[in-house]
């Protein structure tokens, strides 16, 4: 991680999560860990637990333009991270405010259902969050299921589809740059790929763990956006937000009765300069 002398701005768009686990908060938790600072824009407001989502309700589309025209007003923004975005309407309101600011990067992940299943973006939405988002955003960041879901044509089986297949069809809808992770794959690894608009495609390769995580997808975007609005290249970007995501997740906690949370603070514990007393607890900064 750089140091800098003030942390980089980053914008993320996002429905809150009461859990702490993904959504807004967290976008919050991954960009303040690695001295980013969030601005946080609420596209909706949601009802969920470690098990899944219950109910979505969307902030009004005008509500939330004028969160984010304000904040932009006053703030020098890095980049633009999109996550759950709540309505169609909603979507079309960021639209409008990335054409404002065309030279902010964005980083879109764009989530379709909840890892219980939850449906969290229907047909209309889909279609204009790929016809008016994908086009503009610098990465897009779906996991498999949701790389197959975007591309898949009516009538198809979009199990059938292969990744390679799925990211050609990406392109081919305007898709710049693409991370497809491979944690819903069943493969012994998991093999996140990245594929780079000048034809470029990188696997990064990391251990599967056995366990399931909430705001697993969250955590890797926003650490995405937070390298690169401190300058680094994406595909170092991408790398270090793959290695601190995995670290979050082999230190992640249980906080209820579903999945587990990533811990996006794992290094301060794991910090050579904290020890813990007799009993494990109660770490003292020297």
């Amino acid at each position: 991680m750089r140091h800098l002398l003030s942390p980089p701005k980053v914008m993320t768009f996002s429905a809150t999560d009461p859990t702490g686990g993904a959504g807004l908060q967290a976008d919050i938790l991954t960009l303040a860990s690695i001295y980013c600072h969030p601005i946080s824009i609420t596209t909706a407001i949601t009802v969920q637990d470690t098990t899944g989502v219950e109910l979505v309700s969307p902030v009004d589309s005008q509500l939330l333009k004028q969160q984010a025209i304000t904040a932009l007003k006053d703030v020098e923004v890095a980049i633009f991270k999109l996550g759950l975005l709540g309505s169609l309407e909603n979507i079309k309101a960021i639209s409008e405010i990335l054409e404002s600011y065309p030279d902010i990067p964005v980083v879109l992940d764009p989530i379709i259902a909840s890892g219980r299943g939850d449906i969290l973006m229907n047909d209309q939405m889909k279609k204009a969050m790929i016809r008016l988002l994908l086009p503009r955003a610098t990465l897009i960041t779906p996991n498999s299921i949701e790389a197959r879901k975007l591309i898949c044509y009516d009538n198809e089986d979009f199990e059938s589809i292969s990744i390679s297949e799925s990211a050609k069809r990406l392109f081919n809808l305007g898709c710049k740059n693409l991370l497809i992770t491979g944690g819903d794959e069943k493969t012994a690894a998991v093999t996140n790929t990245l594929y780079l608009e000048n034809g470029e495609v990188i696997p990064f390769e990391s251990e599967r763990l056995p366990n399931k995580y909430h705001g697993s997808g969250c955590t890797l975007a926003s650490a995405i956006a937070g390298f690169c609005a401190q300058d680094y290249s994406l595909k170092e970007a991408v790398n270090e937000a793959i290695h601190f995501t995995s670290l979050a997740l082999k230190n992640a906690f249980n906080i209820g009765h579903g999945q587990l949370i990533p811990d996006r603070f794992h290094w301060i514990f794991n910090n050579s300069s904290y020890e813990e007393d007799e009993d494990g607890n109660n770490p003292t900064h020297h």
